[in-house]
């Protein structure tokens, strides 16, 4: 019934609110407002998140550099350690060292050198850095394309603290993943800022911060697609569209895919010279190797894997593929999982978050998923590092609206995200843990899962004279002959695991039992054991001649590593022409090598040089010897030039050989003048490392006396001697064993002058 009086009153309250509307506010009272809100709450958040984020991560500055690329990347690069130079910046734009095209990421590298040198602290806090940046500028994209801080600092949370991806961020040479994603959360705001007034010179800049992002890695190269989504929520940009908050204009699908062709391009462009890198490295794995329906079949159990440990982050490791078919439980339920979580999305996708966070997910793993498999990973954690993105963007906003229907109270929103954060963090921290060696590493993985690779990486980890090992470690590994021993059982066991395998895809798992057999035939030179390790060189050799046969590729660094191996034992042995022969072989493989990436492969190249040269001295076969000595010393001083560290003492070596060379031809000025520089390089190296360089400077002090004494410069040869005399009787002192009968001979040789021509 209509009632007057009820009309009345409604508009009386209307009026009334609309005159407290209109009344001005107070200074006064508007500084009394709450602090924390809109900007000032964003930047304490910000603020919070990479707090938490730095101190979580804190531990990692107390690891050192692991064997695992870190060699390539960091302490055997001899570019980056040149620091951030003129020649470091040509070389990263040019180079595709490490099977990979990323000069941003080598230039990040160099300016660490250039800051920390080999100090692992400053590499690995500059890598926590970026993760925690990247955390925060994720909250800040989505809070602002979506005006909910909640669910966008939920989302940046669990990025930040989620334990998978701590092999992105302890792991120094996945710099490249966390320095390319920073330029992808870069390209997507510029993208943001576009959208709003779309215009040429705006575009210019997510073109360009792509390209960066493609520079560090290629990872990015979804990023088109990304965008895609992102034009469908939050941005609101397709036709019919709710009204987004940053009030972007809608277009048609179609100006919108046209608007993504530029950036297809750079995408296209990437993913040529990735591919293109990647062959010449030698990481791209055959259809032999891993036939397709294994691809396939990985890929589907790897999106599944990916969910599942995104829930439940245990046991998170490194995991080799498996070039032999999985069970076909694994990937019909993943396939079912998969299947039954598109068709979920697709009937709620009036919620478009859903969809967009989904096919995010699906969309960022394409390029890792495996249908073109690079390296030896069946997948991986740092892969998850823009992928899962999606997946908790789906998770927040959807618990976000959830608990908004059923009207839960803050409070009760809030503790158990916090706990659940809490425990992910408690995780990570735990997680941090096995990054902090290669021993560490290696035998984490070994626990989660055992597997040939780790169990070579293992083995080889105990043979790293530099091995850092935890007090408990050290109570059973605390003597070289405790390591030497257990390496074995590691290397054996790898062989054992490998030799079955092999049966059931000889392609895949043949040049890795090669491997293994290197690996044994080294550990059995290192321990004397001269016919075992002949053996397994030679059963290595074999089964590269066996893939010849089959018209599989032979990996040739491997083969060139197992005839340089054998020609190694054979030169020790004394067996010179079977040294000869098999060192011949190692050379010609090396130099053709050492024309695609002069960087790994010219010191080898001078190695083989070397020992050439010396089978050849042995040989009587001198000129040959001077020429191949000669090369060698040139490649040795180009490289000593660029890194002394590291090539030094090689140098030197080359050096004191060709002294020995000039002096059996009796050309004794020669052999003075590569005997002293020999001697002035081992006198520098010996100022770094007593221990290690103090034997070489005796031993080149009494081959300069020797010279000396053939050109009658007795008073020379004495004053070497003595010096000679003096540090064998220092080492004597630590180790009597080994250098009492040095000792004695220079002690002998003295005495011999002194009676030809005593001292005055």
């Amino acid at each position: 019934m209509y009632n007057r009086g009820d009309e009345m009153s409604r508009k009386t309250l209307s009026k009334a609110r609309a005159e407290i509307r209109k009344r001005p506010t107070s200074k006064t009272s508007s500084n009394t407002g709450p602090f924390l809100t809109g900007k000032n709450l964003n930047a304490f958040l910000c603020v919070l998140l990479a707090v938490v984020t730095i101190a979580l991560y804190s531990p990692v500055i107390d690891h050192s550099f692991v064997v695992l690329d870190d060699s390539d990347y960091v302490t055997a690069n001899t570019h980056i350690r040149g620091g951030l130079r003129w020649s470091t910046i040509k070389w990263a734009f040019t180079s595709t060292a490490a099977a990979n095209w990323h000069p941003l990421t080598w230039l990040s590298h160099a300016l660490d050198y250039q800051l920390f040198a080999l100090n692992p602290a400053g590499h690995h806090f500059d890598s926590v850095l970026i993760h925690a940046l990247n955390a925060v500028l994720l909250f800040l994209l989505l809070a602002w394309v979506t005006k909910r801080a909640g669910p966008s600092l939920l989302v940046a949370a669990l990025f930040a603290l989620h334990p998978i991806n701590v092999e992105s961020v302890a792991w120094v040479a996945e710099r490249k993943n966390v320095l390319s994603t920073l330029f992808f959360f870069l390209a997507i705001g510029a993208y943001g800022w576009y959208a709003q007034k779309p215009d040429w010179r705006r575009y210019l800049l997510v073109a360009a911060l792509f390209a960066a992002g493609l520079m560090a890695k290629p990872m990015v190269v979804t990023l088109p697609f990304v965008l895609l989504l992102l034009d469908y929520w939050p941005l609101g940009r397709t036709a019919g569209s709710p009204p987004s908050v940053v009030s972007a204009p809608q277009l048609a699908g179609s100006r919108l895919l046209l608007e993504k062709i530029p950036l297809l391009f750079l995408s296209a462009a990437s993913a040529w010279i990735t591919l293109k890198a990647q062959r010449s490295g030698m990481a791209v794995r055959s259809l032999h190797q891993f036939p397709l329906v294994v691809r396939i079949e990985n890929a589907v159990v790897a999106y599944g894997l990916y969910l599942w440990k995104m829930l439940w982050p245990a046991r998170l490791a490194l995991y080799p593929h498996s070039a032999i078919a999985l069970p076909t439980w694994q990937w019909i339920l993943s396939a079912l999982v998969l299947i039954t979580i598109t068709a979920l999305v697709v009937i709620f996708r009036r919620k478009r978050y859903l969809p967009v966070g989904w096919f995010w997910f699906l969309g960022t793993l394409i390029p890792v998923i495996g249908l073109v498999q690079v390296g030896e990973a069946a997948m991986a954690d740092r892969y998850a590092y823009i992928p899962l993105i999606g997946i908790f963007i789906l998770m927040a906003f959807g618990l976000a609206d959830l608990t908004e229907v059923k009207d839960v109270r803050l409070a009760w929103r809030v503790i158990p995200a916090v706990c659940a954060l809490v425990a992910l963090g408690f995780l990570t921290h735990r997680q941090i843990r096995y990054w902090g060696s290669d021993y560490d590493l290696w035998s984490h993985t070994l626990a989660v899962a055992e597997n040939p690779f780790a169990h070579d990486a293992l083995g080889s980890a105990l043979l790293d004279p530099d091995l850092i090992l935890t007090p408990d470690n050290l109570e059973n590994l605390d003597t070289a002959q405790e390591r030497m021993d257990e390496a074995r059982q590691h290397f054996e066991q790898a062989l054992e695991m490998r030799r079955r395998l092999a049966k059931q895809n000889p392609a895949a798992y043949l040049p890795d039992m090669a491997t293994t057999l290197n690996n044994l035939g080294n550990l059995d030179r290192l321990q004397n054991r001269a016919d075992e390790a002949r053996q397994h060189y030679e059963e290595a050799l074999k089964i590269h001649r066996q893939l010849a046969q089959q018209n599989i590729e032979p990996y040739p660094p491997d083969l060139a590593m197992t005839l340089n191996n054998l020609g190694t034992l054979e030169k020790s042995g004394m067996q010179v022409d079977e040294a000869r022969q098999h060192f011949e072989g190692a050379l010609k493989i090396y130099r053709q090598m050492a024309q695609q990436d002069r960087d790994q492969y010219l010191p080898k190249v001078a190695e083989v040089l070397n020992s050439l040269g010396f089978v050849e001295r042995e040989q009587k076969r001198m000129d040959e010897a001077r020429q191949h000595y000669e090369e060698a010393l040139e490649i040795r001083r180009e490289l000593a030039q660029q890194d002394p560290a590291v090539h030094l003492p090689y140098l030197a070596t080359t050096l004191n050989d060709l002294g020995i060379l000039d002096a059996v031809q009796n050309r004794t000025d020669d052999a003075r003048r590569h005997y002293e520089e020999a001697l002035q390089s081992y006198r520098r190296l010996a100022q770094q490392d007593t221990e290690t360089y103090l034997p070489y400077v005796a031993a080149t002090l009494n081959n300069l006396a020797l010279v000396d004494e053939g050109q009658n410069r007795i008073e020379d040869a004495r004053t070497h001697l003595r010096e000679d005399l003096s540090l064998f009787r220092k080492l004597y002192q630590d180790d009597p064993g080994r250098y009492a009968g040095d000792v004695a001979r220079v002690e002998t040789s003295l005495e011999e002058l002194e009676k030809r021509s005593p001292s005055r």
